[in-house]
């Protein structure tokens, strides 16, 4: 039975799908039977641009509990980024540059 659970986000940021990055402009979270993984319902993360083909997709299924510990991981690493994020622009210091490999 499909739960019909589905919550969408516009997003910002880049994901690999296909052997490539892509701009991700959409984020939907959904709970339902699982696709690939070997389990009953999951917590499906969905990384998708628009105006890309399908291809561009980053997906992944996981437990309810596995989706709760990395909600909580979530959490406390916004709120230690907020934290940088006051120090840095209280300082009026430039924020800082990330290189991504």
């Amino acid at each position: 039975m499909c739960t019909s659970i589905v919550e969408i986000a516009d997003a910002e940021g880049m994901a690999k799908g296909d052997g490539a990055w892509f701009p991700v402009t959409r984020a939907v979270v959904a709970y339902d039977h699982a696709r690939h993984a070997m389990l009953g319902d999951v917590i499906t993360l969905d990384f998708v641009n628009d105006i890309l083909p399908p291809g561009a997709r980053a997906a992944v299924e996981l437990t309810l509990e596995s989706a709760k510990a990395l909600r909580e991981a979530l959490d406390r690493a916004i709120a230690a980024a907020d934290i940088e994020e006051a120090e840095v622009r209280g300082n009026g210091a430039p924020p800082k540059l990330v290189r991504v490999a």
